[in-house]
């Protein structure tokens, strides 16, 4: 069984008990720190890309990859019918706690009989996909619990920049990764590692592609300061 690493260090930080942040690794070789503080963040802290979405939300909201529900208790504070939906236990505990009335915790591919009219993915939320070849089975998932004339806002990255780049312009992608925005993630607090698992930064126009593929429209809403963009997909 999968280890809860990011449900842990929520629930701490949530109760009180907060000493140290999450330390993440990548294939990309980097070791980075995500603060927990961060997650918990009000509106007014939020990133320009996030506020637009949070402002372009519509009707019943599924909140898809919610963590410690910053974005669902801001919709819900406006009113909206707000669903927070993580697989992370402790994450959909914190969710409850901080005062969010209404959580799944499922993975997305097992969400069933419903129906939303805004679908959101914050923090680059796409993300679970996992992989490039897996985009054609979200992207239907999503499809089948979007309302007529529903709505997916998602904020990813083009991280292409991170790879080095030659005297032609061109970039060196190793021969091994199938497309330069699948990496692989590994999470640890308080000396214990979960398990590895795969994580998709999209760039804007494959996933237009992919978007246009299945009938969504897809529109470049804005972009943000570090390779980062904001977009709504729509049912046409």
């Amino acid at each position: 069984m999968q280890t809860d690493i990011l449900g842990k260090a929520l629930l701490d930080y949530q109760r009180g008990n907060y000493t140290e942040d999450i330390k993440t690794y990548s294939s990309l070789d980097e070791e980075d720190t995500l603060p927990l503080p961060y997650l918990f963040r009000g509106y007014d802290q939020m990133p320009p890309l996030e506020q637009k979405a949070l402002q372009l939300c519509k009707g019943s909201v599924l909140d898809i990859g919610c963590g410690a529900g910053s974005h669902s208790l801001y919709l819900q504070e406006k009113g909206y019918d707000v669903t927070g939906l993580d697989r992370s236990e402790g994450a959909i505990k914190v969710c409850t706690e901080r005062g969010l009335k209404q959580t799944i915790r499922h993975d997305l591919l097992d969400i069933e009989d419903m129906q939303f009219d805004t679908l959101l993915l914050m923090m680059n939320g796409i993300g679970i996909v996992g992989l490039l070849s897996n985009i054609d089975l979200y992207l239907n998932k999503m499809k089948s619990i979007l309302k007529p004339n529903g709505q997916i806002l998602l904020d990813s990255s083009d991280i292409l920049y991170m790879f080095e780049n030659d005297d032609d312009g061109g970039y060196w992608v190793p021969d091994d990764v199938n497309y330069y925005g699948e990496v692989t993630f590994n999470m640890e607090y308080r000396n214990e590692k979960g398990t590895p698992f795969n994580w998709l930064y999209l760039d804007f126009n494959t996933l237009k592609r992919a978007a246009n593929y299945h009938g969504f429209s897809c529109e470049l809403i804005s972009n943000g300061q570090h390779n980062d963009y904001l977009a709504k997909l729509a049912l046409e």
